[in-house]
């Protein structure tokens, strides 16, 4: 498994419970900062290779080793885990549309060569290029890194000057994986409501394990600002628009193996990509899959490398789903040091309360969410009904706000 960071153990997990070894090889020289917190449980594996910029050298050792499978942990590891696998005569889905899987420009581009809908767009390399290009376009446009993750560095314009603003701290940072920006990208503003499309894929056959819709809200500076995502039934109406839509960008992209993470926005003249992940879904989504179906990413993606046939055998089934799940981050308006939360004892008692993860804990600076870097806490939600779910994010929401948050005195604001 390619750069498989502490956010993918349970991937690990699943192939260990199915009796496999598994060997993790780094991409990158120096594990990038985003996980130096917790990159990886040693013990998962029974080798680290760790690439250290001879290509003939990490086949040979992953080589030795007679590996089944070549699997993309995180997204930083993508294009090598197709590297890999193609040196290693391994299915994988081939370097030649490497790029088009994590370059943001390359990918929308590619989709709109195969002749499906995507964003106006533009790669900007020049603050006078851009600021001309978002008056000619008008409107509200997304200024984005373009190859981090996430929703790190992403910014919503709506002028030019905002524009420029966004693209000038880009242009010469690093994004989230320590790797240089080179300018940005900008795009069109894609009205209506954001769905997640979770895939595996074998031999170019895609299957849609569980698909999010996503909640937003303007708060601190970002005008658009996903805090939620609910589980949403396969027999959903916007469903089968999302999942025929979603198949044409994987085999635009050349996504024939494994799994994917498609972002898509429902607009009112139907879907259109905002990006595709070539790894499994972040920030849990697959352990609460798992939760609301009883499967997800993880047994499917074990199935589509490891037992194929039966992949085929039960690939295009619609699932179902048993209990409605979510997952709500808490929206910090706030900065400093936290001494502590308000109202967690309140989110506990909620109907469909699951589980609580504080990730920023009192005694630790806290920072005001810009994205999904920056949630203080976590909650995930269970329940039988869908109405109790919802009912319940909204009383989340309700309790947010700057009284959840207790600083220090004479500390933050």
């Amino acid at each position: 498994m390619v750069d498989a960071y502490a956010g993918v153990r349970s991937l690990v997990l699943e192939f260990k419970k199915q009796g496999c070894s598994v060997v993790r090889v780094q991409s990158t020289r120096e594990v990038p900062p985003v996980y130096q917190s917790a990159p990886f449980v040693r013990d998962d594996f029974i080798a680290d290779i760790v690439h250290d910029g001879d290509l003939a050298a990490t086949v040979d050792a992953v080589a030795a080793l007679a590996p089944l499978a070549v699997v993309p942990g995180g997204e930083v590891g993508v294009e090598f885990a197709d590297l890999l696998a193609e040196r290693l005569g391994l299915p994988g889905n081939g370097t030649t549309l490497s790029t088009a899987r994590r370059d943001k420009h390359v990918m929308i581009e590619t989709v709109r060569a195969a002749g499906l809908r995507a964003a106006r767009q533009l790669r900007a390399t020049d603050a006078d290029e851009l600021a001309a290009w978002h008056r000619d376009l008008g409107g509200r446009v997304v200024v984005k890194p373009p190859r981090s993750a996430g929703s790190q560095g992403v910014s919503f314009c709506d002028t030019p000057e905002e524009s420029v603003a966004a693209f000038r701290a880009l242009a010469d940072a690093d994004d989230v994986f320590s790797q240089a920006n080179n300018g940005a990208v900008a795009q069109e503003y894609l009205p209506g409501t954001e769905y997640m499309v979770n895939t595996v894929s074998r031999d170019g056959r895609h299957h849609v394990c569980d698909v999010w819709r996503t909640s937003r809200l303007s708060a601190n500076g970002v005008v658009d600002l996903c805090d939620a995502q609910l589980l949403i039934d396969s027999e959903s109406r916007d469903v089968e628009p999302l999942r025929d839509y979603a198949f044409q960008v994987l085999d635009a992209l050349g996504i024939r193996h494994g799994p994917a993470h498609v972002e898509i926005r429902m607009t009112p003249a139907g879907p259109c990509l905002v990006e595709v992940g070539a790894r499994i879904a972040g920030g849990g989504i697959p352990a609460c899959a798992g939760l609301g179906i009883g499967e997800s990413q993880l047994e499917w993606t074990v199935d589509a490398y490891l037992r194929p046939e039966r992949f085929h055998a039960r690939a295009g089934r619609a699932y179902e789903v048993r209990r409605y799940c979510a997952i709500a981050g808490m929206v910090s308006p706030v900065e400093g040091l936290l001494s502590e939360y308000r109202g967690i004892d309140e989110i506990e008692r909620l109907e469909s309360f699951h589980t609580l993860a504080t990730l920023v804990k009192p005694g630790q600076g806290i920072r005001r969410t810009v994205d999904d870097l920056t949630f203080p806490v976590l909650v995930t939600l269970l329940h039988d009904l869908e109405e109790v779910v919802q009912r319940d994010l909204n009383t989340i929401r309700h309790l947010d706000g700057a009284a959840f948050y207790v600083l220090d005195r004479g500390v933050g604001s």
